[in-house]
């Protein structure tokens, strides 16, 4: 079992910068590969990046590609998402999420835990 919770946004006007972490609890951390994901209201929830048990691997939305950073310490239980460059469409709920997976998953369906999210406002 493994628990998340996201922490980090805020209301950022476009061009601005915010770090998300996600803290996770469990000793078997390192064993996860995780990801971030986010939804708009009125939208399905679309995947934003993803990164490897290790963190030598990972994959990013064509959408935040070149903006956002995705990066893990095993050693804390972190995963965190650097987005730079934001803009109003990156407006939404992001959430953290653990999958079992051996390599990057890119499918909301194949994550087991979810955080409850962290709301990423971006003003014009």
């Amino acid at each position: 079992q493994v628990q998340l919770v996201e922490s980090g946004g805020g209301l950022v006007q476009a061009g601005g910068s915010l770090r998300l972490s996600c803290a996770a609890s469990g000793r078997t951390f390192s064993s996860y590969a995780m990801g971030w994901f986010r939804q708009a209201p009125g939208k399905e929830r679309k995947f934003v990046a993803a990164i490897s048990l290790s963190g030598g691997s990972t994959s990013y939305a064509d959408s935040v590609k070149g903006r956002f950073t995705i990066s893990r310490d095993n050693a804390k239980n972190m995963v965190y998402l650097q987005m730079n460059s934001l803009k109003p469409e990156d407006t939404a709920v992001y959430y953290c999420a653990a999958t079992n997976q051996y390599t990057i998953a890119l499918v909301a369906s194949l994550y087991l835990y979810w955080g409850q999210g962290t709301q990423v406002t971006v003003s014009s």
